[in-house]
């Protein structure tokens, strides 16, 4: 059996991800905020709740500072825009 749809014998070419490369976070610099973002989609049984916007807000915030990804802006990412009060 093969993974290849309709068992053609070439082979799959992947196509890379449509906003650039996504770098590994080797030194667990965002293994926090990663974490609480899974734990609260895992309880939200993946509904799009908005407490666990917050925590993909936090964690790709994360993975901006520490040039894991290029900074972006949030309405860009579908996340809410931050408090100007704050």
């Amino acid at each position: 059996m093969s993974g290849n749809p309709g068992n053609a014998l070439r082979a799959l070419s992947p196509t890379p991800p449509e906003r650039g490369s996504f770098p590994l976070d080797h030194d667990g610099d965002c293994t926090k905020q990663m974490q609480e973002y899974i734990k609260c989609i895992k309880l939200v049984k993946g509904e799009n709740a908005p407490n666990c916007r917050l925590l993909a807000k936090e964690y790709l915030k994360c993975r901006m500072d520490h040039q894991l990804m290029d900074k972006d802006e949030w309405k860009n990412l579908g996340l809410p825009e931050d408090d100007p009060k704050n």
